[in-house]
């Protein structure tokens, strides 16, 4: 049976929804207190946003990661190597969350700024194995590849500053 002729599966979906939605959530509990506390003291780049914008677009990316990833578990018995796409997923997932950790928590700007290209590059691989199983799980990333690449520029950019 085809993806696009399976039910809905609300269970499926709200859990789809609710892993990178929890994993954001984490990240913003270790960034909450640097957020208010260190972050205002760094030298910032002109570009860089109030602070207000990031939780609603993080969680505007995670809804996105969370559909993404339905699609892709709707088609699970037709992907070859299923274990190996959920493992890139979530390798993803946990190092959009070490990037919080080592820069908010950690403070380790230099690090976090290796970390994030790591991250880019899984975010891309891991766009490009989903857009092969579902082109529009696919393409659910690219507003998170562009967000990351443009915090990857903010965190250059702090870098540089401090």
């Amino acid at each position: 049976m085809a993806a696009q002729n399976k039910p809905f599966h609300i269970g499926a979906f709200l859990l789809n929804l609710a892993i990178p939605i929890a994993i954001g959530s984490l990240g913003g509990l270790l960034t909450a207190t640097s957020v208010k506390t260190w972050y205002p003291t760094l030298t910032k780049p002109s570009f860089n946003p109030p602070n207000t914008i990031f939780p609603p677009v993080w969680t505007f990316l995670f809804i996105l990661i969370g559909i993404s990833a339905y699609l892709v578990w709707r088609k699970r018995e037709q992907i070859v190597h299923f274990p190996r796409t959920l493992a890139l997923y979530f390798i993803q997932l946990i190092l959009n969350l070490m990037w919080s950790f080592i820069f908010f928590y950690a403070r380790e700007i230099g690090i976090a700024l290796i970390e994030i290209f790591i991250l880019l590059a899984v975010i891309i691989t891991n766009a490009r194995v989903f857009y092969k199983i579902d082109k529009i799980a696919g393409l659910l990333f690219i507003p998170y590849i562009l967000w990351v690449s443009f915090a990857a520029l903010l965190t250059y950019s702090i870098y540089s500053l401090n």
